[in-house]
């Protein structure tokens, strides 16, 4: 009861305050702005790939008759499409490219990210929701919070609440409690907004997974919040002043959301250096030349597939082969091109995932960093979603250019470049069609962060019960 008449206190204190009215109010306009904003870019971009995806099948349906192997140079993109709830946080989709280019004996890297067209100033972020709620609102609960024990004794009033019979374990949940009745005030009119955006786009037929989703991204953002009301409250209570109150959880602030996440990445960049453009293209090249290990060049491969073909067939030339020998060496060169790309494109993505990990790692002692990582992953727009559109759309390509080369290794004779399939045959090749992963793949990619805002949530409310046994009265 006590408990809850303190809480019910705060809250209504607060409400009063108009330099807390103010800064609410300019908060929850910042996220009601940033979530209208970005469903609108969001509904914008996966108009733009869907009707980008339709001209590329149109195109690919298009094509004269012509020599299959030839289809495959011609190629056709796959377009990755914008999950549900990326425009709550964008991610890396903004650095990420939206297309990539599939064609025979190559892998293209994604092209076309909006970083490429964007200013200089996308560097210091972007106006997201996941923006708003990873620093603003923490930013918001430190200047409500900052004073919560230190101006009960600077107005001599803490010992009269104890004297009524309230403990400062009662007196600190019960402000805990109150504060974030009064964050709930800021943060679910926003959420509710982007739940009925989310929803209404589909008729409210949303699927189970994407409000799994929706729930875990609120869930996560719940927990983080509550961190920083309590942690914030545990520092007014441990202060000897309103003034050192505010500048500890200030430079608690700046460390763990400013100076912390940006030396994370740039110390990640240092240890796990990636090859230049020219340097991979270069190393990539060469091993497609001379071999992966530099003892088995191309055309001492050509020969050796001539002769193994030759005894498969039981003839002596490749004339005498029944099936067009030039689709065999096509579909073989495939297969050894793409063992070079998968093994330095691995290689490259083990470098960008060794960098992300220290993050990771570091999630550990800065809850920012897991909750940054989480609200990616639940969103869709994180490195690993990106990767698994990549390998989706390498095992297309690889399957359309051998279905290509097949057709073409029994559809004529060794030599016949001329002989042309109907256009009937592209109408066969099935469309790329990309399926989002489901959240437990989410969250088993991330399942590091989870237990490290666990970990962290616990060692904090371990700590604060520690130490508000001796907390000073006056």
């Amino acid at each position: 009861m006590m408990l809850q008449l303190i809480a019910q206190k705060e809250f209504t204190a607060t409400l009063r305050d108009r330099r807390f009215l103010v800064a609410g109010a300019l908060v929850l306009l910042l996220l009601l702005v940033a979530t209208w904003t970005g469903f609108r870019n969001y509904q914008s971009l996966a108009q733009k790939r869907a009707e980008a995806n339709q001209s590329a099948r149109a195109a690919w349906l298009g094509q004269p008759e012509k020599n299959p192997h030839s289809a495959a140079h011609y190629g056709t993109f796959a377009f990755r499409p914008k999950s549900d709830l990326s425009f709550l946080d964008f991610g890396l989709d903004t650095y990420t490219g939206s297309s990539v280019y599939l064609e025979g004996h190559r892998q293209n890297d994604a092209k076309f990210s909006a970083a490429e067209d964007a200013t200089s100033l996308i560097r210091f972020g972007e106006m997201t929701v996941a923006f708003v709620l990873q620093l603003l609102i923490p930013l918001l609960i430190i200047f409500l919070c900052f004073g919560a024990f230190t101006q009960e004794r600077e107005e001599n009033t803490l010992n009269i609440l104890l004297s009524q019979g309230a403990s400062v374990q009662t007196l600190f949940w019960g402000k805990v409690a109150g504060f974030a009745r009064v964050i709930g005030l800021v943060v679910v009119p926003a959420l509710l907004l982007a739940a009925t955006l989310l929803f209404a786009q589909t008729g409210f037929q949303g699927t189970a997974d994407t409000a799994l989703r929706l729930g875990l991204f609120v869930l996560v953002y719940t927990l983080y919040f509550g961190l920083f009301i309590i942690g914030s409250v545990f520092v007014s209570a441990r202060s000897t002043s309103s003034r050192a109150s505010l500048l500890t959880l200030l430079g608690i602030w700046i460390a763990a959301c400013i100076a912390l996440p940006k030396a994370t990445a740039n110390l990640g960049e240092s240890l796990f250096k990636v090859p230049s453009s020219y340097v991979f293209q270069k190393e990539l090249h060469e091993d497609v030349e001379k071999g992966i290990d530099g003892h088995n060049p191309e055309d001492a491969r050509a020969k050796e597939l001539e002769k193994r073909v030759l005894a498969q067939y039981g003839v002596d030339s490749v004339s005498q082969l029944p099936v067009n020998f030039d689709g065999i060496v096509m579909q073989e060169g495939e297969k050894y091109t793409s063992m070079v790309y998968q093994k330095h494109f691995g290689e490259l993505q083990n470098q960008f995932q060794k960098q992300n990990s220290l993050a990771t790692i570091t999630g550990f002692l800065n809850p920012y960093l897991a909750v940054r990582d989480l609200s990616m992953g639940l969103s869709g727009s994180d490195y690993d979603h990106f990767l698994d559109f990549k390998a989706k759309a390498e095992a297309y390509r690889f399957a359309l250019v051998e279905r290509l080369n097949n057709q073409m290794k029994v559809f004529s004779k060794t030599g016949d470049w001329e002989k042309t399939v109907s256009r009937d045959f592209w109408a066969k090749t099935p469309n790329f069609q990309y399926q989002l992963p489901s959240v437990g793949w989410a969250l088993g990619r991330h399942w590091l962060s989870v237990l490290a805002l666990l970990l962290f949530s616990g060692a904090l409310v371990w700590g604060v019960g520690r130490g508000l046994k001796d907390v000073p009265l006056v």
